[in-house]
């Protein structure tokens, strides 16, 4: 069977994807101008990459997904290898948004079993084991994080979309079907259905085989049990094409051969781009510079000032990823940040709208509170702000629970705190202006503790010591 070709943006000839052939790979235009649907669309914002196979993509897939036409329904995978996603799974997030919002369905699949074999794409070395209770939590919180992203999409970003139909989500788990099949029959079924040589000759594959540790039977066979994914929700939902990043093209092309040998009919991939650091790095969690999406590992402030400090080379590219800005809306602003560089208005946009997405109304304006007490010295902010705020903004300060007493001083404070020595060099440390609270220094250290001064409306001190060592006071009774 002759090797089904695949589509990119852009033209040029690769050799060797699949089976050591020869195959042309077509870029799309960055511009199409009249063209009309969601593939012409997604392609000139640039986050669909690559279409398989390519003769879909010319005929077939831009055919299907035409406004008017019966609801697709599309699945992109998330192995469940930590209990969050992070920034490196964004951009399939929004893949998978960007189908919805255009009313076809979507399954947003946690990888709990697959998660434990562990991808070889794109990895010089083989995951460490993953228990099945590890698993089984990791994808429940996979599952939780998901389901918050579309119901923040729902209710923050589809309202002002004019009453037209979003597409139904639904959140799957591998383990719900792989946990129960068994061995020999999946062999016997998929086994022999998915050829060795192609597997083998699969770059990342040939890169394991060279290395000295080489590749284990389970990494082996993670194509064949992704494959076998994409065959399970076409029987049992209709699935037709498969979302993910650029590293999984290989695997789409198992899902694909398998799917087409097995049912005869005719299936789609496409990939969106990966998301790299200023240092070309991969973003995720095997790189060691993961921006999580749960709060608990990455605070909406963290999050914010992620995007916020995205360079100017960046934003533009960006924006139009990572939000549902119209590109009139991006090119113009582009042209006012031309003119005013240092008001950095498309990087606090970006910021504000992939908040939202992942962490709602509220986590935009906590990070906005957050951004005020820290960097603008915000008494106003900083007494607005909650316990969990505080916490996070100051990740590495103490945290001490304190009764008021009458007549308590800052002296007094700092000692209960632990913030200073006890004896003159403490007391040295308050007179030499070394200590402020709520951002206004003190030098007297006998002052007695106001509230409404020293003591926040909220019920909170904000201690800090030279210039960068805080200490969170929670005053439990006022």
């Amino acid at each position: 069977m002759a090797a089904p070709m695949v589509m990119r943006v852009g033209c040029r000839r690769v050799a060797g994807l699949c089976g050591g052939l020869s195959r042309r790979i077509h870029h799309l235009p960055q511009r199409a101008p009249g063209a009309k649907g969601l593939l012409a669309a997604q392609c000139e914002r640039g986050l669909f990459q690559e279409v398989f196979p390519a003769q879909g993509a010319e005929e077939g897939l831009p055919a299907l997904l035409e406004p008017g036409q019966p609801p697709q329904t599309v699945y992109c995978g998330f192995d469940a290898t930590a209990d969050s996603l992070h920034v490196g799974h964004l951009l399939t997030v929004m893949g998978l948004l960007h189908f919805q919002r255009a009313g076809h369905n979507v399954i947003a699949l946690v990888g709990g079993a697959t998660a434990r074999l562990g991808d070889p794409s794109g990895r010089t070395k083989e995951r460490e084991p993953l228990s099945e209770e590890l698993a089984r939590e990791h994808a429940l919180g996979l599952r939780e994080g998901l389901r918050r992203l579309f119901d923040n999409h729902r209710l923050v970003f589809w309202p002002a979309a004019g009453g037209a139909r979003l597409g139904e989500v639904m959140l799957q788990d591998n383990t719900w079907w792989l946990g129960r099949e068994p061995v020999v029959g999946f062999l016997c079924g998929v086994g022999g259905r998915l050829r060795m040589g192609t597997l083998l000759s699969r770059q990342s594959c040939q890169a394991r085989l060279r290395s000295a540790e080489g590749m284990s039977l389970a990494e082996f066979l993670y194509p064949a049990l992704q494959a076998y994914d994409f065959l399970h929700l076409h029987r049992h939902h209709g699935c037709r094409i498969q979302l993910g990043g650029a590293d999984q093209m290989g695997n789409i092309m198992s899902g694909y051969e398998l799917v087409t040998k097995m049912t005869g009919e005719d299936v789609f991939g496409i990939t969106v781009p990966l998301i790299t650091s200023t240092t070309g790095d991969k973003l995720g969690k095997s790189a060691g510079n993961a921006v999580w999406l749960n709060r608990d590992k990455t605070s909406p402030f963290e999050l914010y000032q992620f995007f916020v400090r995205q360079p100017d080379s960046t934003v533009e590219r960006y924006l139009k990823l990572f939000t549902f800005l119209p590109l009139p809306e991006i090119e113009h602003m582009m042209e006012m940040h031309a003119k005013e560089p240092e008001k950095r208005g498309p990087q606090k946009r970006l910021a504000a709208e992939v908040t939202k997405l992942v962490h709602g109304k509220e986590g935009l304006e906590s990070a906005k509170r957050c951004t005020k007490a820290l960097y603008y010295s915000s008494v106003e902010a900083l007494e607005a702000m909650s316990d969990q705020e505080l916490q996070e903004l100051f990740r590495e300060a103490p945290f001490a629970e304190l009764m008021l007493e009458p007549g308590m001083s800052v002296l007094d404070l700092c000692h209960k705190a632990n913030a200073i020595p006890d004896g003159p060099s403490g007391y040295r440390k308050i007179t030499d202006g070394g200590v402020s609270i709520n951002y206004i220094q003190v030098t007297n250290p006998e002052t007695v503790l106001v509230i409404g001064q020293h003591i926040l409306k909220n019920g909170v001190s904000l201690l800090r010591i030279g210039k960068k060592n805080f200490y969170i006071i929670k005053w439990l009774t006022l």
